[in-house]
């Protein structure tokens, strides 16, 4: 009997399996949902994760630059003090800090750079909005001594004046601005970073990558120190070589002279004439104002390069007046 019912029984049939088929793949599905789901949770927990250690390690890094520039105020307030008429990278504002351990893991190399010993862009136009033929004359010769062209200084005094004609013989204003692609027109004001000579048509990054260490961009006014010029600059006032032609020479008298070199009776001897040197003259001073602090900040793996405009006021008080994450 037990025969009969055994063999009465019925093998499965077709929707029987087919079930079976769908609760396979639907189990297949959920776990398969189930692993993205994870994966997903996972990585947002390592990315949110990474976003506050990294917003963390920014603001200590922040911290360690607002330290770095109370470190160059102090030396800066003693230069000053120690003397006032002169600024000079032998006085030891200009030495290197670092690399030094703040706090565990954190790592900082500082560095001051004299940017009064740069040419200054914004001379180039005067407060009334015409061109500065003394200043003009001084930029033609340092592009020249870095291998540019000339013409350079008329686009960067139309990109600064007031007015919308361009200079003669070389210049361009809005009708050359506005066939770029994209079309811009020119700020006719003064300019806030030497990266602005970027827009000049036709430029191109070689260029600036030629001339950057010799410009910059602070407020109008502002003289060159000659204590601190590069040889380039220095030449480029008195138009002609001097000092570029040895600069190891230049650097060597900086670093054995007690005090500033040239001063202005060393440089007033390596001027052509006396009316070349009664028109540069009022554009020289042996002080300076504005430095840039360049701050390299390592924190475990991460590196962060931060750089500070710092103002000294006649009283000696330094203080940020621009932060940044690029130098110009």
């Amino acid at each position: 009997m037990a025969r009969g019912v055994h063999g009465n029984r019925r093998a499965p049939g077709p929707t029987a399996r087919a079930q079976r088929g769908v609760a396979l793949l639907v189990a297949i599905l959920l776990v398969a949902l189930g692993t993205i789901l994870a994966a997903a949770v996972a990585y947002e927990n390592a990315m949110a994760f990474r976003r506050g250690a990294a917003t963390f390690a920014f603001d200590q890094a922040i911290l360690v630059q607002q330290g770095a520039e109370a470190l160059a105020a102090y030396g800066l307030r003693e230069a000053l003090k120690a003397d006032p008429q002169h600024t000079y990278a032998s006085e030891g504002w200009a030495q290197a800090v670092g690399p030094i351990e703040v706090v565990p893991g954190v790592m900082l190399v500082a560095q001051l750079e004299d940017l009064q010993g740069r040419f200054n862009l914004n001379n180039l136009v005067q407060e009334d909005g015409t061109p500065d033929p003394v200043q003009v004359s001084a930029f033609e010769q340092l592009l020249a001594a870095v291998g540019l062209e000339p013409k350079w200084a008329g686009y960067m005094v139309d990109w600064i004046d007031r007015d919308i004609i361009p200079s003669v013989p070389d210049g361009a204003e809005d009708s050359v601005y506005m066939g770029q692609t994209p079309p811009y027109r020119t700020p006719n004001r003064y300019i806030t970073s030497a990266t602005e000579l970027l827009a000049l048509p036709g430029f191109g990054r070689d260029r600036y990558l030629a001339l950057a260490p010799y410009v910059t961009a602070l407020p109008w006014g502002s003289k060159l120190n000659i204590c601190t010029a590069k040889p380039q600059v220095l030449d480029a006032y008195i138009g002609h070589m001097d000092f570029s032609s040895d600069p190891d020479s230049l650097a060597k008298n900086r670093a054995a002279a007690t005090g500033c070199f040239p001063n202005l009776t060393d440089y007033q001897a390596a001027a052509p004439d006396a009316v070349s040197w009664q028109k540069v003259s009022s554009k020289l001073q042996m002080t300076s104002v504005y430095f840039r602090l360049t701050s390299f900040i390592t924190i475990g793996s991460t590196e962060f390069n931060l750089y500070s405009l710092l103002l000294q006021d006649p009283t000696g008080q330094v203080r940020p007046i621009l932060r940044s994450f690029a130098p110009d």
